[in-house]
C-alpha cells in the first residue's frame, strides 16, 4: 500500500509543494513546528532513510539545499535546521525547519497554526526563490 507521501507525490491528497523534478518532492509539513517547516521526499518510497541507495540519498540532500536556501530567502531565520526521524511515515523523509532559536526545532514541542491561505502564500514565495 502506497504511503501518504506516495499519494502526495501522486497529487492524491492535495500539498502546499515547495519544489519537485523527476526524483524528489518538497512540500510544507501540515503540522509544522515553525514556519517554512519543510518536507523533502524521494519520489521512490523506501521506508528507511539510510537504506536509500547512495546516489538518490546524497540527490536528495542536494535538492533539499536548494529548498533550504530559497527558505532561507523568504523566512527570517538564523538557520534552517536539519532532521531525520521518520517513524511517524514509513517513506523516507527529510525536514527543514526554519529558526531564529532551537527550541523551534523540538519535535515534542506543539506545532504552530497557520491557515491554509497563509501556507499556501508561504508555498508560492518560496516555491518562486527555488533554483532547481
Amino acid at each position: 500500500m502506497a504511503s501518504i507521501f506516495t499519494k502526495i507525490i501522486n497529487g492524491e491528497i492535495p500539498s502546499y509543494k515547495i519544489a519537485e523534478d523527476d526524483r524528489y518532492y518538497a512540500f510544507l509539513d501540515i503540522r509544522p513546528l515553525a514556519k517554512g517547516h519543510t518536507l523533502v521526499v524521494p519520489k521512490q518510497e523506501v521506508d528507511y532513510l539510510f537504506d536509500v541507495e547512495d546516489e538518490l540519498l546524497g540527490g536528495a540532500m542536494i535538492f533539499a539545499k536548494r529548498v533550504a536556501k530559497a527558505l532561507e530567502s523568504v523566512i527570517d531565520c538564523k538557520r534552517v535546521g536539519v532532521m531525520v526521524i521518520g517513524t511517524e511515515v514509513p517513506h523516507a523523509h527529510i525536514h527543514l525547519i526554519p529558526f531564529q532559536k532551537e527550541a523551534q526545532i523540538d519535535i515534542t514541542r506543539k506545532p504552530i497554526e497557520m491557515s491554509s491561505e497563509a501556507m499556501e502564500a508561504l508555498a508560492a514565495e518560496v516555491r518562486a526563490k527555488v533554483a532547481l
